[in-house]
């Protein structure tokens, strides 16, 4: 089917629609020869898919291991089509001649030594067939072909990601809500589906690299320019002039000689340093295009040269030319069978059934390219007949073409505005200045090329600002489109609607942001326009602003109060966004201008921070910012110096904090920084285990070899995370976490201690020997070991020294000893008191899962757990209430740990409402500035104007004018 007949739409569309074919969304790709982004795509081999072209020159992909970025696919080519089928791409009439596919699907090899075989993807990277032979490499259907070198000299590579056998978890495109199991539940791939990321990769057979077709390369395997032109090619351009003009911004422009390109075939005479194409005239002239607007024509010599299969096929002479007007059969039945080969039919092509259109292109089998109906189409020529006319009267919409023809005229000229304008409309009707040609109005068109002179005669006649294209874009989109601020006011001035949404829920403001204006942005966000209104995605400009790295744009939409707080359809906030992004100039940005210090730590529906985000995808930077840089607007407060900073010790719903998430994939970086912070290194989540046990379960015997050479922790902590060091060791992670105080003797659920899970003596013996031999910091700022209170041996006994203690003595509070040796202690070790009573310290009796690690005060009980007892105001054991918390390690003669105690619990046992307090004060602040009248801020909010602004009843009665925007107060509406 040709593209033209897949997406009906204008020639732009259809142009991207052309290549989004050819290339295909939800082909899968590998890194190309263009490739600078270093590991973003899990390494050399690591499979992707293809999202969607953000435009011909870019494209999105996301990467099996959870990642989506966008690459370059013109001019420099990032990316390798490794597999096209999944586009649903077939070869019809073929079939591979060794595993026997019919047709072939993806991509088609042809052997250039052996007549009539052909081999699938599979099989020809598979080694199906003499690897001696040279092959043809057919991308598209019918398309050229590309001589390829013969396998036995080329380099293989293996294939990694999502195949079977690999361990996945949910993706980014996550929509079957919880038939995982949960967020975070993996699962083992048996066949290959959509919405998932790999944790584990599998490997997917070989692949001979340099084989592959660039993602973006039109052409027999030709660099030589963009959409596959090359020099000596003959061109057309077949776009609308109002189209033509938009594409040529930034690609030498557009002044009124160019016209005689038109409807001239020109040839391709250079390529410049920009990708533009040069075209040469028949009248001598030369123009440069933006490559987008030019098509290539195929002559049936040229094609029959280029396709062996049809080389003895010649199509006859064509009755048809450029510019002919055909009316289209109207018998559905007999047109069906005509297109056949033919471009096919569609059903979206109904309505075009005994319509009058007119002949855009003649392509060289003597198809027509027919545009009718608004759209444009691909006939087969017997299923056409020509219709006479003599003053070349316009084709459907009557009015809006001769409208547009007289806009030609304009350019052509030199016949005033004025003049045509008001002839056109006292001819047509007022009504029919609206009128639409190519699915567009005459205001749509002048607002996108910044015809003012034609927007402000269109004006005097009333036209309306709010007639939506196809797309659902008005005229104040297509002035963004086309980056014309001073359109902008003018429509503003006019009425239009600067919030208006298309069907993509977009707003100018999106459209500006996307398209990199800063004019049209700057200008929408002065005339007041919505700086955070959602599209189809859930995305505020800001959102896109971060995507896209403009940082003056970001900052701008901050200085006009976009809310930072709101999350798209994904549950990110702009924080979150540019963690996920890794953008790290974003990240400065927005810390300095959050409005509330605790939005930093705000979560999503998963329980993810912007710091187990950063932390998840490695973005360090960012992760640098999160947890050093405090907020700007504040700094002048007391008491305010972490008041910005990320909290480390937050947990997801999986109980899983930022270290458990840098560990688990080995980010060693992300890993040092939490580290020399001081994180919490013992936190557990869901299933007891803290990040040394996710450390030990990756660990391998052969990553211990690079343990071996080191002679002391000192070399092993500054080996962690430098160019030099095995970036990928689990064990060094391990012992680097055992050094800086990771206890080694905590279990998970399952009654395992980190130890356990190392079956490795060598290891075993290397984090006890990191754990003992912990060091100060006094001897420079590199070094980045964290002074922790010895607990091993303040657990001790201290009698026997070789049981732990687990007595409590009273009244004093203190223990000493075990159990054992308890009864031959009569007075205190630490107190000298004498011990009146001794209670052998038992598990908690609230959860029974953990031993009692609280002594409550003054009742001298220790009966729950530190989990359990931050939630008690009275002593489970005695029902007295409770004063004072005093922590196992205190009772044991020790400091408090550094590390932050559970939730609502300071270190003195009092509770911390501080914080809490301020959050909800500042919240009842927000209400109530949200809810007062903005002029006596004494009374409630309730009197709305039109304009959407309010005041208390009392004060609207007395105004004329808005208070807030100053526009004038044409009624009054009352909220009850």
């Amino acid at each position: 089917m040709n593209a033209e007949n897949l997406e009906p739409s204008t020639s732009t569309s259809n142009r991207v629609a052309r290549v989004t074919m050819m290339e295909g969304v939800g082909a899968r790709v590998v890194r190309g020869p263009d490739w600078k982004w270093g590991k973003q795509d899990g390494g050399e081999g690591h499979v992707g898919t293809v999202r969607n072209f953000e435009s011909p020159e870019e494209v999105v992909v996301v990467w099996d291991n959870g990642t989506a970025a966008n690459y370059r696919c013109a001019g420099a080519y990032d990316l390798r089509i490794l597999d096209s089928a999944p586009t649903g791409m077939k070869h019809d009439g073929s079939m591979c001649d060794s595993c026997r596919q019919q047709p072939i699907f993806g991509i088609r090899w042809k052997c250039a030594e052996c007549p009539n075989f052909d081999l699938c993807s599979v099989c020809y990277h598979g080694d199906k067939h003499n690897l001696r032979h040279r092959f043809y490499r057919i991308t598209t259907p019918g398309g050229d072909r590309c001589a390829i070198e013969p396998r036995r000299k080329s380099k293989k590579i293996t294939a990694r990601g999502i195949f079977p056998g690999a361990r996945v978890v949910r993706g980014v495109d996550w929509q079957w809500e919880d038939q995982d199991g949960g967020n975070g539940r993996r699962g083992k791939v048996t066949e290959i589906q959509a919405d998932l990321k790999v944790v584990n990769d599998a490997k997917g057979g070989s692949f001979y690299r340099d084989h592959l077709p660039l993602l973006g390369e039109q052409g027999p395997g030709s660099r030589s320019g963009p959409g596959g032109l090359a020099i000596g090619d003959q061109v057309n351009v077949d776009l609308e002039l109002e189209i033509v003009q938009s594409l040529q911004h930034g690609h030498g422009g557009w002044t009124d000689g160019m016209f005689e390109c038109l409807g001239t075939t020109g040839t391709v005479v250079g390529i410049d340093e920009d990708h533009d194409i040069v075209v040469s005239y028949p009248s001598g002239n030369r123009w440069t295009f933006n490559p987008a607007v030019l098509t290539k024509v195929n002559s049936p010599s040229t094609a029959s040269s280029t396709n062996t299969d049809n080389a003895n096929i010649t199509p006859p002479p064509t009755p048809f030319t450029v510019g002919d007007l055909v009316q289209i059969c109207s018998d559905a039945e007999k047109i069906k069978l005509l297109q056949r080969g033919h471009g096919e039919w569609a059903e979206a092509m109904i309505p075009t059934l005994g319509k009058i259109g007119r002949v855009q292109q003649i392509y060289h089998d003597n198809d027509l390219k027919v545009e009718v109906c608004g759209t444009s189409w691909t006939y087969n020529p017997s299923a056409v007949t020509k219709v006479a006319s003599s003053d070349g009267a316009a084709v459907g919409n009557s009015s809006g073409e001769r409208l547009s023809a007289l806009l030609k005229k304009l350019f052509e000229t030199h016949v005033t505005v004025d003049e045509i304008l008001s002839r056109s409309v006292a001819d047509v009707g007022i009504s029919n200045a609206n009128g639409m040609f190519a699915g567009h109005t005459a205001l749509q068109a002048a607002s996108q090329n910044g015809h003012s002179d034609v927007i402000k005669v269109l004006m005097k006649y009333e036209v309306n600002f709010e007639i939506e294209d196809k797309d659902g874009d008005r005229a104040i989109h297509h002035a963004a489109f086309g980056d014309e601020p001073s359109v902008v006011e003018q429509l503003q001035r006019g009425g239009a609607d600067l919030n208006a949404r298309n069907k993509r829920r977009q707003t100018p403001l999106h459209i500006g942001v996307n398209k990199g204006h800063i004019g049209v942005v700057r200008i929408l966000l002065e005339l007041d326009c919505h700086p955070s209104l959602q599209d189809s995605e859930g995305d505020t400009p800001l959102h896109d602003a971060i995507s896209k790295k403009r940082d003056d744009m970001i900052q701008l939409l901050l200085e006009h109060h976009a809310d930072l707080t709101v999350t798209n359809n994904n549950g990110f906030n702009a924080l979150h966004h540019a963690a996920l992004r890794g953008n790290p100039s974003a990240m400065r940005i927005l810390l300095t201008k959050i409005p509330r210090h605790w939005i930093v730590d705000e979560k999503k529906d998963d329980g993810y921070t912007a710091l187990h985000l950063a932390a998840l995808n490695n973005h360090v930077e960012v992760a640098e910012l999160l947890v050093h840089q405090s907020r700007g607007s504040n700094s002048n407060i007391p008491n305010e110096e972490n008041k910005g900073k990320a909290n480390m010790d937050i947990q997801n719903v999986n109980l899983q904090t930022a270290l458990h998430l840098a560990v688990e994939r080995q980010h060693t970086q992300i890993v040092r920084l939490l580290v020399r912070e001081c994180c919490n290194l013992n936190i557990p989540d869901k299933d007891g285990d803290t990040p040394l046990h996710e450390a030990l379960r990756h660990h391998t015997l052969s990553q211990l070899r690079q343990l071996q050479d080191m002679q002391d922790v000192g070399k092993l902590l500054m080996g962690l995370g430098t160019p030099g060091a095995d970036k990928k060791s689990s064990a060094s992670i391990a012992c680097f976490l055992a050094a800086n105080g990771a206890d080694l003797n905590i279990k998970n659920k399952k009654g395992q201690t980190p130890l356990d899970l190392c079956p490795d003596p060598n290891l075993c013996k290397a984090l006890a020997k990191c754990h003992k031999e912990r060091h100060s910091p006094t001897s420079g700022p590199q070094n980045t070991v964290i002074i922790r209170n010895d607990q091993e041996s303040l657990q001790e006994c201290m009698v026997c020294s070789d049981l732990k203690r687990d007595t409590l003595f009273g009244p004093c509070g203190h223990v000493a000893t075990c159990s054992l040796c308890s009864p031959r202690v009569k007075k205190c070790l630490m107190c000298k008191e004498p011990v009146q009573s001794r209670h052998k310290i038992e598990e908690c009796v609230v959860c029974s899962d953990k031993k009692a690690s609280v002594l409550f005060m003054p009742c001298a009980h220790m009966c729950a757990c530190d989990g359990c007892a931050a939630l008690m105001k009275k002593c489970v054991q005695c029902r007295s209430s409770i004063d004072k918390l005093v922590p196992f390690i205190v009772c044991c003669g020790g400091n408090p740990p550094p590390a932050p105690q559970p939730p609502g619990i300071m270190n003195n046992g009092s509770r911390d409402t501080t914080k809490d307090v301020q959050k909800l004060q500042q919240q009842l602040q927000d209400i109530k500035d949200q809810t007062s009248c903005p002029v006596c801020m004494d009374r409630l909010k309730n009197m709305i104007f039109l304009c959407g602004h309010g005041t208390c009843q009392m004060c609207g009665d007395r105004m004329t004018e808005c208070p807030i925007c100053r526009k004038s107060v044409e009624k009054r509406i009352l909220l009850y």
